[in-house]
């Protein structure tokens, strides 16, 4: 089996098999639990089956980015990585990237049963196979890079759950949507448009030791990528004006009443007085 597998992943397949069950079981056993006890009982049970699926997987998906985003940090400045971006190794790089193949793999699984969406779907796959293709090895020092992506994730699922607890337009959801943004923007737009024109960079670099699959994988994987991150900050930034413009439409209404209400009052006892 070691021969047919990439050079590294022998080393770490332990650790993958082991992160794919303990997702699962995030998945199936402690988001349940945990999404009851954020709306009670009676409200999950109420949940239809897609409902639910969609809670367990935004909660799953933030205990990925929480435990991947330390295990990313203490790889950024590996002396090997550095040296040579485009085959240098670390056993600690192979332990992040056995980890985070664990998640998309459970991902993909998920977008595959219940079809969340073509474009998570091709995330899902995407990421899954170009951190395997990391253990061959290749590119480790970019990996931990792009990881950096999950920075945005726990406010995305924060401001997904703020939706579906009913804070819509709520301060709350405010600020959570203002470091969104911001931290979608900076890791995903800026910061990993600048780390895919230095992997593009390697990439030209090495190509001649590559196959023309390979090559062909990332360049078309980095555009796809890039590409969705694109499209979902487009979504974002029209959900989020959407949003707070429906909900200062929805307070200047209530003023209106109230306004209207007041002034009838007045009238309606000025009236009264009159006739007195």
């Amino acid at each position: 089996m070691a021969a047919i597998l990439p050079l590294r992943l022998p080393d770490h397949l332990h650790t993958l098999l082991i992160s794919t069950v303990g997702f699962a079981a995030v998945h199936h056993l402690a988001a349940p639990e945990f999404v009851r006890f954020l709306l009670g009982k009676k409200a999950w049970d109420a949940l239809g089956t897609r409902e639910r699926v969609g809670w367990q997987s935004r909660v799953t998906s933030l205990v990925h980015a929480l435990l991947i985003l330390p295990l990313t940090a203490r790889c950024l400045h590996i002396p090997a990585l550095a040296a040579d971006r485009a085959f240098g190794w670390d056993p600690r790089v192979g332990m992040l990237f056995a980890v985070t193949s664990g998640y998309f793999l459970w991902d993909s699984v998920v977008c595959l049963v219940h079809f969340e969406g073509f474009g998570f779907m091709l995330h899902g796959v995407g990421c899954l196979l170009v951190y395997l293709n990391a253990f061959r090895p290749s590119f480790a020092y970019y990996g931990p890079r792009f990881l950096l992506w999950e920075l945005s994730t726990p406010f995305l699922n924060i401001h997904w759950m703020l939706d579906k607890t009913g804070q819509t337009g709520s301060p709350l959801q405010f600020v959570n949507g203002l470091i969104l943004i911001s931290t979608f923007a900076g890791a995903r737009l800026v910061y990993g448009s600048i780390m895919s024109y230095q992997f593009y960079q390697t990439l030209i670099e090495v190509r001649d030791g590559l196959s023309s699959a390979i090559l062909a994988g990332y360049a078309c994987g980095g555009v796809l990528l890039n590409g969705l991150n694109v499209f979902w900050f487009m979504k974002m930034i029209a959900a989020l004006q959407k949003r707070f413009n429906e909900k200062k439409d929805t307070t200047k209404a209530k003023v209106h009443i109230t306004s209207h209400t007041r002034t009838d009052g007045a009238a309606q006892a000025l009236r009264t007085k009159k006739r007195g």
